[in-house]
């Protein structure tokens, strides 16, 4: 017995310990990015000068009269998106024309001079109440950029635009993210402006700390690298963020993140659900389907990002029916697509080793992103094998790693199996947060998930079988 004491003693005093847990690689995400990768899906709200005028991007010289919604129901917004299963919306307080939806003290040019409500309204309120009684959080977008104001393209422009982003951080509650620009174009006195990051960026974590801040470079959260609703089969959470800015000219470079980048700066999918940011009535018929909306969802969500769908709001200050519809559909796919077919088919997972309890084999369906399955250190191919015992018609495989541990699997690969014993093989890279891969449906017998490459010790979290289809019933991926 003694021995054997001893033996326990010598384990622990070399850190080999059975119940020892997974160090993290770094970097990390803080808690708030963590959070804010929980949320997966949230609307854009475009809603300003450019509505009335008909314009993507306005000169700065328009006249505020052109300002007056009919009928402004930011509640029929928040209703709307509630319904869709978002998280939150995010309103354009201020676009590069440089027209405030919100009362604010320095600049002249917002509601306050409209007609609408007699220059006693504040969109920006309206909206935080609405999200408030649906439970819905709110963003705020405020473009640096201003083609109005006089002060722009001088160093009393970036004190000018702190102190609205303070009105905007301190009036109106909780802010979940905050969304810069990076459009940086000439003012009304034909300079550009060298805009202040540090002192944008510190205004934000003084007065929301915990909301995260957009930009090409984060510093929380950045831009995928398009606009068309895809994120990339690579797509790193790191990257050197240092080494890039707001509307970087080699951003191409980036777009994948880095293997060893520097900083946690997990990407943001970006999307209107028509074809421009802006509502323009020719593009009343020109809205997305649900089945386009259902693509996006896999190539963004299920590519390590997040979808924030754009909503072009019309002139009455109202989401318009055919854009409401495409969302409720979309939202009816989502609801009947994303069932675990594993969990419902009583499935026999085996995998080629196990770390310890803490690490089981149980933890893949626990639906917990916290929880995780880890291999031996010494089983240098790790391998997960799901036995169905009823062949299902299937055509996506759901994949997650534990992010507050840190990203790691490199390149990994799948093998399935169908029910008249055809086999095909699917190769992939990284994985993070969540991962889709989708394949031609058929009735699928066995998979078996190869982990080839990894930075440190591969932990997975959770694993699920979908049939993603179309509103017609049918799959979306042949």
């Amino acid at each position: 017995m003694r021995f054997v004491i001893l033996i326990f003693l010598f384990l622990s005093s070399t850190g080999i310990s059975f119940s020892q847990k997974i160090q993290p690689i770094a970097p990390l995400p803080s808690s708030k990015q963590i959070q804010w990768q929980a949320l997966e899906y949230y609307g854009f709200i475009h809603f300003n000068m450019n509505t009335f005028t008909n314009v993507e991007w306005g000169e700065g010289k328009e006249s505020p009269s052109n300002f007056n919604p009919s009928a402004l129901d930011c509640r029929q917004w928040a209703r709307i998106a509630k319904a869709a299963g978002m998280k939150g919306l995010i309103l354009t307080a201020k676009h590069h024309d440089g027209f405030a939806l919100y009362p604010s003290k320095f600049t002249t040019h917002s509601v306050a001079k409209s007609p609408w409500k007699n220059g006693k309204g504040d969109v920006v309120k309206e909206l935080a109440q609405a999200c408030k009684e649906y439970g819905l959080k709110l963003g705020i977008y405020l473009s640096p950029w201003d083609r109005f104001h006089p002060a722009y393209g001088t160093d009393e422009y970036n004190k000018i635009y702190a102190e609205m982003q303070k009105e905007l951080l301190t009036q109106y509650g909780p802010i979940f993210e905050f969304w810069y620009d990076g459009a940086n174009g000439e003012g009304p006195n034909g300079k550009k402006q060298v805009y202040d990051w540090p002192l944008f960026h510190s205004m934000v974590n003084k007065y929301q700390p915990n909301a995260v801040q957009f930009s090409d470079n984060g510093p929380d959260i950045r831009w995928v690298g398009n606009e068309r609703g895809y994120n990339y089969d690579t797509s790193w959470s790191p990257i050197n963020r240092d080494e890039i800015y707001p509307g970087y000219p080699k951003f191409d470079q980036y777009k994948n993140g880095q293997e060893n980048g520097t900083h946690w700066v997990a990407p943001e999918v970006d999307v209107s659900i028509r074809p421009g940011w802006y509502y323009h009535p020719k593009e009343d018929n020109r809205v997305k389907s649900p089945d386009s909306l259902m693509k996006i969802y896999v190539a963004s969500v299920g590519r390590n990002a997040n979808l924030l769908l754009n909503i072009p709001v019309d002139t009455r200050g109202l989401i318009h029916p055919n854009d409401s519809a495409a969302m409720m559909g979309f939202a009816a796919l989502r609801k009947k697509s994303l069932i675990n077919l594993m969990n419902a088919n009583s499935s026999k997972i085996q995998v080629s080793s196990t770390n310890n309890s803490t690490y089981s084999v149980k933890n893949l369906v626990d639906t917990n992103p916290a929880s995780a399955w880890a291999p031996l250190v010494s089983d240098k191919q790790p391998s997960i094998e799901i036995t169905l015992a009823t062949p299902l018609l299937s055509n996506t495989l759901m994949l997650q790693e534990p992010i507050a541990l840190g990203q790691r699997i490199k390149s990994f690969s799948v093998e399935i199996e169908s029910e008249n014993g055809d086999k095909w093989l699917i190769k992939a890279k990284t994985i993070g947060n969540k991962r889709m891969l989708t394949f031609p449906e058929r009735k699928v017998k066995q998979i078996r998930i190869i982990l080839e490459d990894y930075r440190a010790q591969p932990l997975i979290s959770n694993l699920a079988l979908y049939r993603i289809i179309s509103v017609r019933n049918e799959s979306l991926y042949h």
